[in-house]
């Protein structure tokens, strides 16, 4: 049976330790208590927040004024294996890296560049969870939720969860709680090519070979710690939702543009990291604007501050609040526009609270 509890301080649920009392907490261990809390709760006409592991969330210090659900069902279950692929279904309230751990262990390749990223599966597809030249996109075979609109368990294909770079049907959204999560995984000691030129750098390879899958998750783990990117109590630098910021994906003329700033402002022979994608647009880096406009790492306002390891991410190593983060990350955004006239958006969802 669910768990029930009130002004529960969701501080404790979340990755950066801030917020505020949720009015009504339910603990969910099961797909059955998870629809029903969330289905009593639209019924009864109250707010309702699910919350997975709390790392993708800025929350407003005043906290929720309804129900929060928290996602904690289990299981995990293979339900196919041809042609040298399998196919696993997870639960949404397993924990992700020990998921991608037995990924691993088991010779299964589609996620091991996504090793250390904290939270849960629920959350992977909400938005689209990538790093180091992965996302969970190109394994995501179905989705299953309840539509709170219809009230119905429904599936969503790869096609209908609509995915966008960290962006899907279900991010802006709380019409689908996501249930379980349908992965099909490659049955191979060897991993996914090797598409991000930092991690073929760490493995020294060049971009596209394969290696092993234990070394190309040792490679991001270790690539993730050294940006304080892997959960650690030591480490003041981990209280973050990770990347804050995602990267901006300019059009030609935005493009043009940047570049003129950045050669105003840093001289005719630098130019900001272009990444082409396959619409004609170009991606950038958030991190390099941020830095080339003036907030090093460890930046602080207050007991907030950049990490001192990874200029993307905001932490919060002392006693801040969210009113304190979010005037941080005002501050850095407001900077990046105006030294070169690029409009940084927020990664994390935001609850009670906006930029």
């Amino acid at each position: 049976m669910a768990v029930f509890a009130e002004e529960v301080n969701l501080a404790g649920y979340t990755t950066l330790r801030l917020g505020g009392p949720a009015r009504r907490f339910v603990e969910a261990t099961t797909e059955a208590e998870l629809v029903a809390a969330v289905r009593a709760a639209d019924e009864a006409g109250e707010p309702v927040l699910v919350l997975g592991g709390g790392s993708n969330l800025v929350v407003s210090d005043d906290g929720f004024p309804g129900t929060v659900v928290h996602v904690g069902t289990r299981g995990t279950e293979r339900l196919s294996g041809e042609g040298g692929h399998v196919t696993v279904r997870v639960q949404a309230g397993e924990e992700w890296d020990p998921f991608v751990a037995r990924c691993v262990e088991e010779g299964l390749s589609g996620v091991e560049c996504l090793s250390g990223i904290p939270g849960r599966v629920g959350a992977t597809p909400i938005q689209n969870v990538g790093a180091y030249g992965q996302d969970v996109s190109e394994t995501i075979v179905e989705v299953r939720a309840y539509d709170r609109r219809t009230r119905k368990v429904v599936s969503l294909d790869r096609e209908a969860c609509r995915f966008t770079y960290r962006h899907s049907v279900f991010k802006g959204s709380d019409r689908y709680v996501v249930l379980d999560v349908t992965y099909t995984l490659r049955e191979t000691e060897e991993s996914r090519p090797v598409a991000y030129a930092e991690l073929a750098r760490t493995l020294g390879v060049e971009p596209g070979a394969r290696v092993p899958l234990k070394e190309a998750r040792e490679a991001v783990l270790e690539l993730r710690r050294g940006k304080g990117m892997v959960l650690d109590p030591a480490d003041p630098d981990t209280r973050s939702a990770g990347s804050f910021f995602t990267n901006p994906i300019l059009e030609p003329d935005q493009l043009a543009a940047l570049e003129r700033r950045v050669a105003e402002r840093l001289g005719p022979d630098t130019a900001p990291p272009r990444y082409p994608e396959p619409d004609g647009r170009t991606k950038t880096s958030a991190a390099w604007l941020i830095d080339r406009a003036g907030f090093a790492k460890g930046h602080a306002r207050g007991p907030v501050r950049i990490s001192t390891k990874h200029t993307l991410a905001l932490t919060n190593p002392h006693a801040g609040t969210t009113a304190d983060l979010l005037a941080l990350a005002r501050e850095v955004r407001d900077g990046v526009r105006g030294a070169f006239g690029v409009e940084l958006v927020n990664e994390p969802v935001f609850v009670g609270v906006s930029l």
